[in-house]
């Protein structure tokens, strides 16, 4: 027995010690401060052995073939390391200090950036995307001072210089930005998405955002300007990613509950779980929002539900899926023409119109590590949803409702895609570079149906007569499949190009008929005609771009990208029933270019700046003119417009001048200031009165700026907004005449007051929105809400109570 246990003991003695040979182990450390280095990627002989550093700094590699090998080691706060060993019969351990890496501070600073400010930029490879040499805006709403509640755009997204946001919708239900010369109109110039998924009615056909995820469950918004075409799309504004609040790791549940209140009245109530059992891990939430709106006939309800449900298979791989649910019902009060507006811009003369949505969202992931150096993301995602308008809708605004049928228009989207990325890190000499390829297929179907509606006062979404009265009914199935690259070339530690490019194949459908409903005097029907049509168009193309960034210090970036852009133009847009509308059927795609070049830093414990410039050359612009028919009637003509050129100065910057002068004071005063300075000017047009005049929806003045005070855990926040005059149509005209569709938007100023104060489980939130109770608009509605001008919000008081469990 004895002799039994004895050769266990050397047995396992000499298997130990065979398996300790051919072995490499080694500590990785910082040689700034000794600290060990975790997530290293330990690379040998050209890839033939992988490994990652742990918490402590510490890695091992067992089985390497004897010989000479060369050890590489990157990271991407440090600068890499090349060392050559030679591999014999034995053990070798290896103690290795790195140096911080200029390269990629950024790193370093997002996190904190999001401790101090709440914004910061991207990284260069960041989440299956790369971002180096772009043009970067990266918003935490969690740790801004704002009034999250009611998802206020002109604070959430305050420190992205250049934007232009539609604040018409009060309680935040959809959200309306654009930025040099864009339109605003429900995002529809950005490439919308949530946790990487596409998130709008129909990304090709009908590319407009009647869902906005709530900001109290938004852990992140990643804003990339006009050069994210290459890999998200092919659209002028770029991409705006609303990434969800991640599941908490260390508990099994963790229950956020946020109750506001406020004035006109709104009601906000949300409510979120979160937490990981075992290798499931989970987020999800219920809100509920309602309100009376700050004009006549403008209350809502509304309803989100989402669930973010993950399981790790093994150590290199996750899957996922997301469901998400909206749905509101409106009362619409309608525009104002100018003259109602100066008279009173909180009356409404619509007590019959109504709008009313469904969204529903599914997306599953997979993310797979094959090793270090080489991952893969594959998103599948569907969405069926609808959009519903219905009300009285006259060319005049002002026109008293004479109770007659209502306009109804339905929109249906039945769409699903899928996007593949891969992403590979290799070696060119001693330095990373980093690959990204991908594709991406697309169907959408959206079918859309315009007639008569109902005589009452209710939210009836039935036509009347269906088989007569719908003089518009059409079906347009899309299909885009898209394949893309980007490369980055580190050529030393300071200096990277990028080159991209994408491949687009468009097919689009129209099929269904358009008619028209002719009365006499006495509103009887006396004709009734329809157009039956079909109609088909595929194309395909390539776009490419580059992007360069240069680091001469720790602090400092300067970067520059150029980027060819596209926007095919859809059926959709071609086809629609409107009494102010007239619509070009020989409307071209929009083809074009943007370029920026800016200067941005990456220290941010005291201070932070952002200042570029930009270019964008803008053909076949698409943009409204107006006009005046036979009965002398105002009108605007929709069509392509002109080739436009918009160029400016975008700039940001805060700084705590408390902590600048006292580094350990309890005390914070953070400043920032958030200017554009824009041009825009239309340099060709086929139409009379155009070439020369300011491109719309450009202020030539944009400012945001603010203060933030802090104490421990309770912060205060004021925030001024400035923007100039605006113009609606190509030829700057000045009045809306009786539609108010078209005119000028004049410049206006909003000061925003807002408190935060957190102690133990507990945090209360206040603001004080357009504190000086300015009287101004942002919007000049062609269709619904309006049409005609949609006043902004008064000034309003809200409250919220947090306790997280």
């Amino acid at each position: 027995m004895k002799l039994k246990v004895y050769n266990i003991f050397l047995f396992s003695i000499l298997f130990t010690r065979l398996l300790a040979q051919n072995q490499l182990s080694g500590t990785v450390v910082s040689q700034k401060d000794g600290l060990p280095v975790a997530g290293c990627t330990i690379v040998i002989s050209k890839g033939s052995f992988y490994s990652t550093t742990d918490s402590s700094g510490k890695f091992k590699i067992s089985n390497i073939s004897k010989g000479n090998h060369i050890l590489h080691i990157s990271h991407p706060d440090f600068r890499s390391y090349q060392k050559a060993f030679k591999m014999e019969e034995r053990a070798t351990e290896l103690s290795i200090f790195l140096e911080s890496r200029e390269l990629d501070l950024q790193v370093v600073n997002v996190t904190e950036k999001q401790n101090d400010f709440g914004y910061s930029t991207m990284r260069g490879v960041e989440n299956m995307g790369i971002y180096e040499g772009k043009k970067t805006e990266v918003i935490i709403p969690e740790k801004l001072v704002a009034n999250l509640a009611t998802n206020n755009a002109r604070q959430v997204y305050a420190r992205v210089p250049g934007l232009n946001i539609y604040e018409s919708d009060g309680a935040g239900i959809q959200l309306g930005i654009g930025g040099r010369g864009l339109d605003p109109n429900r995002s529809s110039n950005f490439n919308v998405r949530q946790n990487g998924y596409d998130i709008s009615a129909d990304a090709l056909g009908y590319p407009e955002s009647y869902y906005t995820p709530p900001v109290e469950a938004v852990g992140r918004i990643q804003i990339v300007r006009g050069a994210a075409s290459l890999q998200y799309g092919t659209q002028f504004g770029g991409l705006l990613n609303f990434i969800m609040k991640k599941p908490v790791q260390n508990r099994k549940l963790d229950l956020v509950v946020r109750q506001s209140t406020g004035s006109f009245g709104f009601y906000n109530s949300f409510t979120s779980a979160s937490g990981t059992v075992g290798k499931l891990s989970y987020y999800a939430f219920a809100q509920y929002k309602r309100g009376d709106g700050w004009r006549a006939n403008s209350h809502f309800n509304n309803v989100t539900l989402f669930s973010d449900i993950d399981y790790k298979i093994s150590e290199k791989t996750t899957i996922g899926i997301d469901l998400t649910h909206m749905n509101y019902l409106a009362k619409q009060p309608g525009g104002q023409s100018d003259v109602m507006f100066y008279q009173d811009p909180r009356q409404s003369n619509r007590e019959r119109n109504w709008f009313k949505v469904n969204w529903n969202m599914a997306a599953f992931h997979l993310d797979h590590k094959f090793n270090p150096m080489n991952d893969f993301n594959l998103r599948v995602f569907a969405l069926s949803a609808f959009r519903y308008s219905l009300g009285f809708r006259p060319n005049r605004v002002a026109t008293v409702d004479d109770n007659s049928e209502r306009d109804l228009i339905k929109g249906d989207f039945t769409n699903w895609g899928a996007e593949a990325r891969y992403l590979k890190r290799y070696y060119t000499g001693k330095m990373l570079s980093v690959l990204l390829v991908g594709s991406r297929y697309y169907h959408g179907y959206n079918h859309s149906l315009q007639g008569t509606g109902s005589k009452g006062k209710d939210a009836d979404f039935n036509f009347v007569d269906a088989e007569r009265l719908v003089t518009y009914d059409y079906r347009f199935p899309n299909k885009n499949l898209s394949l893309f690259a980007e490369n980055v070339l580190y050529l030393n530690d300071k200096f990277s190009v990028t080159p991209g490019i994408r491949f687009e194949y468009i097919h689009t459908i129209a099929d269904g008929y358009y008619g028209n409903i002719s009365r006499d005097l006495a509103g009887n029907i006396i004709n009734i005609s329809k157009t039956e049509e079909y109609r088909t168009n595929g194309r395909q193309f390539v776009i490419a771009g580059l992007g360069l960034s240069f680091k001469p210090s720790a602090y400092l970036d300067l970067y520059g990208n150029i980027s060819q852009n596209y926007r095919s133009i859809t059926f959709s847009d071609m086809r629609i029933s409107n009494p102010s509308s007239v619509i070009d059927p020989n409307m071209k795609d929009e083809k074009g270019h943007s370029l920026d070049i800016g200067i941005r830093s990456f220290q941010t414990s005291l201070y932070n700046f952002d200042v570029s410039g930009f270019y964008l050359n803008y053909n076949n612009r698409i943009g409204e003119v107006q006009f005046y028919d036979e009965n002398d009637r105002v009108l605007r003509k929709r069509g392509n417009v002109g080739r436009a050129v918009i160029m400016g100065i975008e700039s940001y910057g805060e700084a705590d001048f408390l902590k600048l002068f006292i580094q350990d004071s309890p005390f914070s005063g953070v400043v920032f200031t958030n200017v554009a300075f824009i041009h825009s000017t239309y340099k060709a047009s086929e139409i009379v009165g155009v070439k020369g005049k300011q491109v719309e929806f450009v202020p030539k003045i944009n400012i945001k700026s603010g203060l933030r005070l802090g104490y421990k855990n309770l912060k205060a926040a004021f925030q001024y907004t400035q923007l100039s005059n605006q113009f609606t149509e190509a030829t700057n005209a000045v009045d809306g005449g009786v539609t108010g569709v078209v005119g000028l938007i004049p410049s206006y100023t909003i000061m925003d007051v807002s408190l935060s104060y957190e102690f133990k489980k507990f945090r209360i939130e206040g603001s004080v929105n357009n504190l000086a109770d300015s009287m101004y608009f942002t919007r000049r509605a062609t269709g619904y809400p309006g049409p005609g001008i949609l006043p902004s919000d008064g000034r309003g008081f809200y409250v919220t109570l947090q306790m997280k469990l």
